[in-house]
């Protein structure tokens, strides 16, 4: 298990603790099956994002702090550089960059999001997750599929979504994928 897996699921673990709330119980609460959420929680499978940011606001810290250990603790605004976001490496498909990592208790998280070239013709990588996503596209070509319906995205297009849906995107045409996440 990679280093960062591992304290993020030690993290989870010991809010869940703290509160004394079996991984049953908040499995259940957060509307995941609990043999799910026991493969996220030993790190046998990482925890999508989304599940992230639900566990954060169940627990109400923010997901940063949650991701990184580390408080965030700005109230007015967070000023966020060109390459100076932090990335969030949570599924080999993709890369996250957190966009609004120091801005204490956010109502959504933003997120820069690459999604990688693919090459063959894997199927997408589905998940689910509670809340509402809003993705707004800034390079290339983009399949989504958002509760069994796929759509190709291209520059300047966007979709907003139940996150409960099954979705997931993937790069098209042998390139890379930038666009813009706000995951409520």
């Amino acid at each position: 298990m990679l280093d960062e897996v591992r304290e993020i699921t030690a993290r989870v673990r010991v809010l869940r603790e703290i509160e004394e709330i079996s991984a049953e119980a908040l499995a259940k609460e957060l509307g995941f099956e609990p043999a799910e959420y026991n493969e996220w929680e030993s790190g046998k499978k990482d925890f999508p994002i989304g599940v992230l940011v639900e566990i954060a606001a169940r627990f109400k810290i923010d997901l940063s702090e949650l991701v990184t250990g580390k408080n965030s603790n700005l109230k007015t605004f967070c000023l966020t550089r060109a390459g100076e976001a932090p990335e969030v490496s949570r599924r080999p498909m993709y890369a996250y960059w957190n966009l609004g990592y120091t801005f204490h208790r956010k109502k959504a998280e933003p997120f820069l999001v690459e999604a990688k070239p693919e090459t063959g013709t894997k199927p997408l990588s589905l998940n689910t997750h509670p809340g509402q996503e809003f993705n707004y596209v800034l390079e290339g070509r983009l399949l989504v599929s958002v509760g069994g319906h796929e759509m190709e995205l291209g520059p300047g297009d966007s979709i907003y979504y139940d996150s409960n849906e099954p979705h997931g995107m993937k790069a098209l045409g042998g390139s890379r994928a930038r666009f813009l996440a706000m995951v409520l």
